[in-house]
């Protein structure tokens, strides 16, 4: 797709410890350069920043940006700029699920507009609330591709009155348009729902998911902070191009999560796992696997201790052995004989 290249200074501009007001004034300015910036009410946002012929939808929180990215700049704008991808950046304030009026006209006018028929390939991502509206709203690009991170698929509480950890959000509606995500697949290329099965809410929810097209991706002991594990794990990127390229599936992405084997969030929640299990064989050699490869105190301490029990184990064991030989004679018979 031809047009407006950003200049290289773009997005060098001053972003950090900002309110969310004076934050989204200086992404107006960014946007009106590298190619538009549209206020959708006094919560939301689109940035669009014209690349390549890929197009990178992301839907992110302002908290979300703040808390994982040090400069303040959309969690998505790395992958963009790896790739040379189009990113439009669609920005809540808060969790909103972007259940809004405005931000239903936006997508209702891009398509419109023909805006994603300009791209090769659309790709939606987001995690959690923004992981639902990445699903939500693709229905407005026919053919496009969705990476959602233990996204929900709806607050709506006949469907979902298990999870009680929105219920401050019920009063939202999720019956309207764009309501149902799971239904909004429909018109997916391909989608791919990446859940820890061992968060059981979260979990819940991807099971809702089940439907043609939807490829469920497992991220067990990873916890309730999937994207913060990607990014940390430099796997966002990865993730993105092999859905964009059509060679995402669970053996791609079993190899990829080989990473986690460094990971300290994950190896402590297995070691939490398997110590509330009682299996010490299995402790001890999990402790013995991360100590030897990296500076893991809390695992060398474990180890340790681990290897005290073992020692005192057998010192007794011998002890006992001693006292029985101890009780046998000369002609084998035993002292109480």
């Amino acid at each position: 797709m031809g047009g407006i290249m950003p200049t290289e200074t773009a997005w060098d501009i001053e972003l950090s410890e900002l309110d969310y007001g004076a934050w989204r004034a200086r992404l107006e300015e960014i946007g009106e350069e590298t190619g538009f910036f549209e206020p959708l009410g006094a919560r939301h946002h689109a940035l669009f920043d014209e690349r390549g012929d890929t197009l990178l939808v992301s839907f992110e929180s302002f908290a979300g940006i703040t808390a994982l990215d040090e400069k303040a700049r959309p969690i998505a704008l790395p992958v963009a700029e790896a790739e040379d991808w189009s990113l439009l950046s669609v920005v809540s304030k808060n969790d909103t699920w972007f259940r809004d009026g405005a931000v239903f006209g936006f997508f209702d006018q891009l398509t419109d507009d023909g805006f994603f028929d300009d791209f090769d390939r659309v790709v939606f991502y987001g995690a959690g609330p923004c992981g639902y509206a990445a699903a939500a709203f693709s229905v407005s690009a026919p053919g496009a591709v969705v990476v959602a991170a233990q996204p929900q698929a709806t607050l709506d509480p006949r469907l979902t009155n298990w999870d009680e950890r929105f219920t401050e959000y019920r009063r939202m509606d999720f019956t309207d348009r764009y309501g149902y995500a799971p239904d909004m697949l429909d018109a997916a290329l391909r989608a791919y729902v990446l859940v820890d099965p061992r968060e059981t809410l979260d979990a819940m929810h991807a099971a809702l998911f089940h439907r043609e097209g939807v490829t469920r991706l497992p991220m067990p002991f990873m916890g309730a902070t999937l994207q913060t594990a990607l990014i940390d794990m430099e796997l966002l990127g990865p993730v993105l191009r092999q859905a964009a390229d059509g060679t995402l599936d669970a053996l791609s992405f079993a190899r990829m999560m080989r990473a986690r084997r460094d990971y300290g969030p994950y190896l402590r929640r297995l070691l939490a796992r398997v110590e509330a299990d009682e299996r010490l064989e299995l402790t001890r050699l999990l402790c013995a696997n991360v100590a030897s490869r990296k500076s893991a105190p809390r695992f060398r301490r474990r180890l340790r201790a681990l290897r005290r029990i073992e020692t005192a184990e057998a010192e007794a064991e011998a002890g006992h052995a001693a006292e029985d030989a101890a009780d046998i004679g000369p002609d084998g018979q035993t002292a109480a004989e």
